[in-house]
């Protein structure tokens, strides 16, 4: 799995200009879901990004989390950031998911995240969705399960 992590001030997704989910401070999720992807890349994605330490503190550290401040998620399902864009100039997404098993991940993602205590909002899986956020920092952080980068 592989996910850009981004520190928002506010964020919401839309789709035929209706709004599916909006968040007010917290993390902007763009999930994307690997073929190889199991059980263990799961809860690694869980783990990592619920209590990631990118709030800044009292001193002006990043030394809080998600949970530290009562942060919400706004996850959003996007295969993109599987593409392989080494060789020529169009990219290949081989190694994504088939769509049935990137949306049960995705959704599992998004039930382990809600059992931390978390408000989780969400995008349409392969719905056309037109993303805002406002980004906090700006703050990004990019994370892999296969710790590839």
């Amino acid at each position: 799995m592989r996910a850009v992590v981004q520190r928002v001030s506010e964020g919401s997704v839309s789709v035929d200009n209706t709004i599916v989910g909006k968040i007010a401070k917290g993390f902007l999720v763009l999930l994307g879901v690997e073929e190889q992807d199991d059980e263990k890349d799961l809860e690694y994605m869980v783990d990592k990004i619920t209590n990631l330490r990118i709030f800044e503190d009292e001193n002006e550290k990043m030394n809080l989390s998600l949970k530290d401040i009562g942060g919400e998620l706004l996850v959003v399902s996007q295969f993109t950031l599987l593409g392989d864009c080494r060789k020529g100039r169009r990219p290949s997404f081989s190694t994504a998911a088939r769509p049935e098993r990137a949306n049960e991940l995705y959704m599992m993602f998004v039930k382990r995240c809600r059992e931390q205590g978390l408000k989780v909002e969400t995008g349409v899986f392969q719905a056309h969705m037109e993303v805002r956020l406002c980004n906090d920092g700006p703050v990004t952080m990019l994370i892999d399960s296969k710790k590839t980068f």
